[in-house]
């Protein structure tokens, strides 16, 4: 018959003061191979057993900063390689939208590598065959007892002396524990097993859909999810012309709001129109803003004409003609409310005192670049 292989020697303690008492002596007794079992986490019990910090928060970080460069390298391939995009003022390498991604992907992939780790690394798991496994020992600590298992590859390992050690603390229910072979007939990937696990997910999934998608929405319980309305973009059954979003009334205005008189007209209507904004580092700031923003995707950045989009566009004209530079500030905000030639209307896209702000900025754009002996005389 072989020979058992002692695994550890074992004791139960009966609060969590006595166990605490009981890792500190079994450190100071110079014991360094050993654990502690509660049924609930007891405080101060790593200080007690004297251990070290775990490498498991090194490991969290090294993977969350994985995780956060390979988001951050992706985005970037994808927006400035793969597939660029022009929109609005923003550049194409636009680290704030890459925030929320980048922090997501870092705690995904932190957490469920910190769990992955633990498990495999640290828990050495699967271990079926783990000898505390169906132990008296095992099944007291579960519940109500406290206990500490001081192992064979201690350096300072003798059965006698520990059981004499943990009698002295106190220490209830001593006993040797051997380790249990691994059951040969026992396969780690079992086929019934397997299936078991895919039956059970199976049957999981469909109730759980089941019951949040059908169930809980049976008459009379349907939680309005089904309504006589009309729903954006839907074909209407009421109207002749079969739309269900309408326009508004024709000739109706909102209350205090009056609608832009020179709507339609030519830029030469307009000379009369004044800019009611006074010029202010805080407006001009607003314009800049709303500019790289709305304008620069085609007129560039200083209003040269330099167009990001010359590929797709014609390309524009300057903001520094003679033309422009001598029109009066209605007929620029004019031209971006009522638009001209192949450039829209922004007049939904920007509001109004936000295009006056744009005018302005514009009007900056051009002394910078256009600027006079005088103005740097006066800057003197």
């Amino acid at each position: 018959m072989e020979e058992k292989k002692i695994f550890s020697v074992a004791a139960l303690f009966d609060t969590a003061d006595e166990i605490t008492r009981a890792a500190k002596e079994t450190t100071a007794a110079g014991y360094t191979k050993y654990d502690v079992n509660t049924p609930y986490p007891v405080h101060g019990m790593e200080k007690a057993m004297n251990l070290k910090p775990s490498l498991l928060g090194i490991i969290a970080f090294v993977i969350g900063i994985g995780g956060v460069t390979f988001a951050v390298l992706f985005m970037s391939w994808a927006s400035i390689i793969d597939y660029p995009l022009v929109i609005g003022g923003k550049p194409f390498f636009s680290w704030p939208a890459f925030v929320p991604v980048a922090f997501e992907v870092t705690v995904l992939s932190a957490s469920v590598g910190t769990v992955v780790a633990m498990i495999a690394l640290f828990f050495k798991f699967p271990h079926n065959s783990h000898a505390l496994h169906e132990t008296n020992y095992m099944k007291k600590v579960s519940a109500d007892k406290f206990g500490i298992n001081i192992s064979v590859i201690d350096p300072l390992f003798d059965e006698t002396k520990i059981k004499e050690f943990f009698a002295k603390l106190g220490g209830k229910d001593i006993e040797t524990i051997y380790e249990e072979p691994f059951p040969k007939d026992i396969k780690m990937f079992d086929k019934r097993f397997i299936g078991v696990l895919v039956v059970t997910a199976l049957v999981t999934s469909g109730a759980t859909y089941l019951t949040l998608n059908k169930l809980l929405y049976m008459q009379p319980f349907s939680w309005m999810s089904e309504q006589n309305k009309g729903l954006p973009q839907s074909k209407s059954e009421v109207f002749p012309d079969g739309f269900t979003m309408r326009p508004p009334v024709e000739g109706t205005v909102a209350r205090g709001f009056i609608p832009y008189e020179y709507k339609g007209m030519k830029d030469s209507a307009v000379i009369n129109l004044s800019n009611p904004l006074p010029y202010s580092k805080e407006i001009i700031a607003v314009g800049k803003t709303r500019f790289d923003t709305y304008c620069s995707p085609c007129h560039g950045y200083f209003g040269k004409g330099d167009s990001r989009l010359h590929d797709q566009f014609p390309k524009p004209p300057t903001l520094h003609s003679d033309k422009v530079r001598n029109w009066v500030d209605g007929n620029i905000y004019h031209v971006i409310t009522n638009g001209q030639n192949i450039m829209p209307s922004y007049e939904k896209q920007i509001s109004r005192d936000d295009r006056w702000a744009i005018v302005h900025y514009i009007r900056v754009l051009q002394r910078s670049q256009n600027a006079k002996d005088s103005d740097f005389e006066n800057s003197k």
